[in-house]
């Protein structure tokens, strides 16, 4: 690894510092290099190119916002041996704990950010004697992403749609879906999503969903915090409802109540929250019944048995 870094890197000393990890998908290394320290994030299966690519673009739109910390991605190489690495910033983090409430804020910033985008540019384009403006970040009309992002090592369905519930309903439960019924073919997960299906529009009633840059993958292992303040890593971003976002981040424990507070001081919550909150609780836990089994198919069919009521 230290000479591939070297050769791709263009450092003439790389060396391996007391940084590692692993988590259920990726293991990482940190390296000391001539222009300071990254952070290598290694897999050796033959998606994590697509895993890779998807994250450093997440990464790169997340940076363009300036609402939140991210490592700043390098670039991504393919290992000889199979799969890929991902070079990235290393940055010394710890569990978050004084930058709770900062984080709620921050991400609610990145949440609003791509509406302020295009309030801005509404403005500036009804100013007598002003042009089209050229925002520094596109404003984006359209729900999914540029490029397939994955949530674990699945890839995601990023195709633009118009309609939020439509991309919901098509590109993150109906593929989740496809995949439980190609490994498991479980006839009652497929006559809960039959009925599930026809009441999703309902939960959906009054609210106006405007395209959101979301992480797409907030759990707890997924936050941290540095001297300065909260950071966010390992996303699998999109453009979709702000509260998606949330769906996971209750599921493993890990936000506290000023995390929660501080978030919705800046996004409170809508009518018919809870039930689409549980709609979006059931995304991950398909995810993690393709993942890693079984054991996550009580929990999602409960959930489409309550949203099926």
């Amino acid at each position: 690894m230290e000479e591939l870094l070297k050769r791709e890197l263009g450092s003439s000393r790389v060396k391996a510092v007391g940084f590692s990890g692993g988590g259920c998908i990726s293991e990482g290394q940190s390296y000391s290099t001539d222009s300071g320290t990254v952070f290598a994030k290694i897999n050796h299966k033959s998606q994590a190119r697509c895993m890779f690519d998807g994250e450093k673009a997440s990464l790169e739109a997340i940076l363009s916002t300036n609402m939140i910390r991210v490592p700043k991605p390098v670039k991504v190489v393919d290992l000889e041996s199979g799969g890929a690495v991902f070079i990235m910033e290393h940055i010394d983090m710890k569990s978050l704990n004084r930058y709770s409430a900062e984080l709620g804020h921050q991400l609610a910033d990145l949440h609003l950010h791509n509406n302020r985008q295009k309030e801005k540019q509404k403005k500036e384009e009804q100013t007598v004697g002003k042009g089209t403006s050229q925002a520094e970040v596109p404003v984006i009309e359209k729900f999914g992403f540029h490029i397939k992002t994955c949530c674990g090592y699945i890839p995601q369905v990023n195709d633009w749609q118009d309609d939020w519930v439509s991309f919901y309903t098509q590109q993150r439960l109906q593929h989740q879906l496809g995949l439980v019924e190609q490994s498991y073919g479980d006839r009652e997960a497929r006559e809960l999503w039959a009925s599930l299906q026809l009441k999703i529009p309902k939960l959906f009633t009054g609210v106006e969903v405007v395209p959101a840059l979301v992480h797409g993958d907030l759990w707890s292992g997924n936050v941290a915090e540095y001297s300065d303040g909260p950071l966010i890593f390992d996303p699998a971003s999109f453009y979709g409802h702000s509260e998606f976002e949330l769906g996971i981040a209750g599921m493993f424990g890990g936000f506290g109540k000023r995390f929660y507070d501080a978030y919705h001081e800046k996004i409170p919550k809508a009518p018919g929250f809870d039930s689409r909150h549980q709609l979006y609780r059931l995304f991950h836990y398909l995810n993690h019944w393709n993942h890693f089994g079984a054991g996550y198919r009580g929990s999602s069919l409960r959930i489409m048995k309550e949203l099926s009521k």
